[in-house]
Parts: structure tokens; C-alpha cells; sequence
């Protein structure tokens, strides 16, 4: 095998970062402990806000809530998009115009500007004011997990690069199965904004670590911006990002919503929430562990029967809702259809991204995140309009057929044009690449 393009200026500069000959395996770790904090926060603030809309809507819009509660939450559900729309713009321009600067000092300036920006939405007084501060909050987020994952790939030495990533990604799950719905009930029991300063409180403690633990990784001094932005040029780049925003805001219709349903549909007091929330983020554990392999085994197949699942999951959401036992299950497998796919999503991009694969790890965020947006804009839209809390789960099985129909295409062209990828790399292989910027070929 051999690396694209690995004679470039800066294009080997990781191997001589952090790696177990210069770095101690319990400073290697405490350096990984450090960057898993960071995304245990991302996790929470990314996702904690859904469950708390109708707190987050009785509070920042009383006249709309007073006039309508569910046009209160539908309009407090902007905040979710206004997340996913901070992620879409900052994850390219971020990452690609800071390749060249030492990794570790970036790393505590995004952890800092985390904790900051999630800070002024503890603050901020007004609806508006809170909106543009999880606008802030968003454009770090990309950046943080392709150079985070990029250090932790070389933390723990040749052969081990999958294992570092994987470690810091723990934060991210771990923050879907407990941090979300631990912070969700305590925004419920006491406000709000509680959760949010837990939340900067933790970023705060990851900047602290990331300056302490992790040890110096030099940048690329030779990539430029305008060198990575050559990626839209490729069609293909353009297929995969689509299935991504639209077949994978099918999850984000029901996830933004999941709090009114269980309450207002199904019947259920709030802090039922919170046990939902549990096993939404068991579902999406689970999926991304199997998707990878499922993706590995047949792509193709797995991404169209990926979608056409999401859809008929929500599909049996939106028709049981109204029961808190097949509403939960539905809710699993949704989730777990969801998380499913982003593995298949991710290999896919590196599939056909050519040598441009750093900027494709952080388009991989912009292309989920504008699915995140998409499904919260169209769930609230929906709601506003009256068809009740149920409708964002028929959004959701609207959006993953749409993304199956948009894979269609895509694969029709590609056959058409002879164009098929020279090596299909594996799911699980497609994350440690995606960070590193190397791509195995034939020859």
C-alpha cells in the first residue's frame, strides 16, 4: 500500500507528533483522557438542547408560548439548526486555514472557545441572543474532532492509531447515554441553563487538561486552504454530502422532537424524557459499532438498506407513537438506523474524495450537521403548521427516502461513467483516514 500524495510539504508531519516513542502509554492516555472530556462536552451541548425545548421555550418566548406551545417549540427548535449551521460553516473553513499552525495550542483554543461560547448561552438574556451564541458554539465543533482525532491517532504509537481515536470517540457516546439525559433532567428539575453551565463548566476542565496532558503536535506548514477546497471540484463529493444532509436528517426530525412526543403524545410525565433519551442513546451506540461492520461487508447494500430501514422505522414511530412502549422501540431502532449509516456515510466520502481526505472528515461533520438543521427546520415547520408532534417522525421517513433516492443516482452515474472507486476503503478504516489525510491504494 501507499500513501497519496505523502511527498507533499507537511503531508508526514504527523509521524512526528505524539507517539508511544515519545510519549510515556500513561501520558499518551492522560493526553486522550484529556481530548474524550472535550467531546463528552461537544456531546452534551449538541445534543442536550432537544430534550429541552419546551423548558427552553416556556422561558425565552412566554407570549408564544402562551399563545401556542406548540409554536413555542417549534421556534425554539431553531436552535438545533442554528447548532448544525454553526457546524456546516465552521468545520471546512476552520479546519483547513489552521492545518498549519501546532495541533495541541489549536486544541486549546477551540476547547476555550467551546466553553466560551456555551457560556454566553448561559447568559445570554433574549431568545435572539441564545440562538446566535449556539450558532457560536457550533463552529468549533468539526474542527475539534478531525484535529483531536488527528493527535490521538498518533498518541499511542504505530499500530494503535484506531484504539487512540476510538478512545477519544467515548466521550461522544458516553455523553449520548449518560450526560444528555443527566443533563436534560437537570435542565428539567432546575433549569435550563444548569445544563448549559455543566456543559461550559466541562469545557472548561477539557481546555485545562488539553494545555496540561497534551503534549506538543506540530501543524502542516505547507497545506493551504484553497489546496483542500479543490474537493468540491468532484462530483461524487457532492452525491455523498447530499445523502448525508438529507437521508440522515430522517434521525434529526425525530431526535429534535423526542421531548413533546413522549409528553404530549404519548401522555408521559418529563422525566420520562430522560429514560428515552437513554435508550435513543443505546441505539445510536450500538448502530455506529455494527454499522461499520455492516458497511465493510457490502457498502452499497447497506447504505440503501440503511436508508429504506430508517424510513420504515420512523414510519412505525409516527403510527405508535401514542404508546410509551412501541414509542421507545421505535425510538431505538430509529436511532440506531441513524447511527447506523453514518460509518457507511463516512466510507463513502473517502471513497470517492480522492486525495483530499482531511477536508473530507470535516465536510463528513458539515454533511451530517446540515441533516441535523434540515430534520429540526422541517420537524418544527410541521408543528407550526398544526399537524401535531407526531409529524416530525413522517418528515423523518420522508428524508431517509429521499437520501435513498439521492444514493440511487449517485450509484447509477458512477456505473454509467466507469468511474467506480480504484479501492473501497473499510468503515472502520475510513475514520482513522479521515483524520490522518492518507488513504490506502492499490500498488
Amino acid at each position: 500500500m501507499r500513501r497519496i500524495d505523502s511527498t507533499r510539504p507537511g503531508a508526514g508531519d504527523y509521524h512526528h507528533g505524539v507517539t508511544s516513542s515519545t510519549t510515556s502509554k500513561g501520558a499518551a492516555k492522560r493526553a486522550l483522557l484529556s481530548l474524550a472530556i472535550g467531546s463528552f462536552g461537544i456531546g452534551m451541548t449538541e445534543f442536550v438542547v432537544m430534550g429541552l425545548l419546551p423548558n427552553i421555550a416556556r422561558d425565552l418566548l412566554p407570549s408564544a408560548w402562551a399563545a401556542s406551545p406548540d409554536d413555542a417549540i417549534a421556534q425554539a427548535g431553531w436552535l438545533v439548526s442554528l447548532y448544525a449551521l454553526g457546524v456546516v460553516v465552521g468545520a471546512p473553513t476552520i479546519a483547513g486555514s489552521v492545518a498549519r499552525f501546532p495541533r495541541h495550542r489549536v486544541m486549546i483554543v477551540l476547547a476555550a472557545a467551546l466553553a466560551f461560547f456555551t457560556l454566553l448561552t448561559v447568559i445570554a438574556p433574549t431568545f435572539e441572543l441564545v440562538a446566535a451564541s449556539r450558532f457560536l458554539a457550533g463552529l468549533p465543533h468539526g474542527a475539534y474532532f478531525g484535529i483531536g482525532a488527528l493527535v490521538a491517532a498518533d498518541a499511542l504509537g504505530p499500530g494503535n492509531r484506531a484504539k487512540g481515536v476510538a478512545f477519544v470517540l467515548t466521550g461522544l457516546t458516553i455523553a449520548n447515554v449518560v450526560g444528555v439525559p443527566l443533563g436534560t433532567l437537570l435542565g428539567q428539575q432546575v433549569g435550563w441553563r444548569a445544563a448549559f453551565a455543566v456543559v461550559a463548566g466541562i469545557f472548561l476542565l477539557a481546555t485545562l487538561c488539553i494545555a496540561l496532558f497534551v503534549p506538543a503536535h506540530p501543524g502542516m506548514p505547507g497545506r493551504r486552504l484553497r489546496d483542500e477546497l479543490r474537493v468540491f471540484r468532484l462530483g461524487q463529493v457532492w452525491f455523498a454530502l447530499g445523502i448525508g444532509a438529507i437521508g440522515f436528517g430522517g434521525f434529526f426530525a425525530m431526535y429534535s422532537y423526542i421531548a413533546p412526543m413522549v409528553t404530549e403524545v404519548a401522555g408521559q410525565p418529563e422525566w420520562v424524557v430522560s429514560l428515552v433519551l437513554v435508550i435513543v442513546g443505546l441505539g445510536m451506540t450500538f448502530g455506529n459499532v455494527i454499522g461499520g461492520s455492516l458497511a465493510d461487508r457490502d457498502l452499497r447494500f447497506w447504505l440503501r438498506v440503511g436508508l429504506i430501514s430508517l424510513g420504515v422505522a420512523s414510519v412505525g414511530l409516527a403510527l405508535t407513537a401514542g404508546w410509551v412502549v412501541s414509542l421507545v422501540a421505535f425510538a431505538f431502532l430509529v436511532a440506531f438506523c441513524g447511527s447506523a449509516l453514518s460509518p457507511a456515510i463516512q466510507t463513502r466520502l473517502m471513497d470517492v474524495a480522492e486525495d483530499n481526505q482531511s477536508i473530507a472528515a470535516a465536510l463528513n461533520h458539515s454533511s451530517l450537521n446540515i441533516g441535523n438543521s434540515l430534520g429540526a427546520f422541517l420537524g418544527g415547520l410541521v408543528i407550526a403548521a398544526g399537524f401535531g408532534f407526531v409529524a416530525p417522525a413522517w418528515v423523518g421517513a420522508l428524508l431517509a427516502f429521499a437520501g435513498l433516492i439521492v444514493a440511487l443516482i449517485s450509484y447509477r452515474v458512477e456505473d454509467r461513467s466507469g468511474r467506480h472507486a480504484a479501492h473501497r476503503m473499510p468503515a472502520a478504516e475510513a475514520a482513522t483516514t479521515a483524520i490522518t489525510g492518507s488513504i490506502p491504494t492499490q500498488g
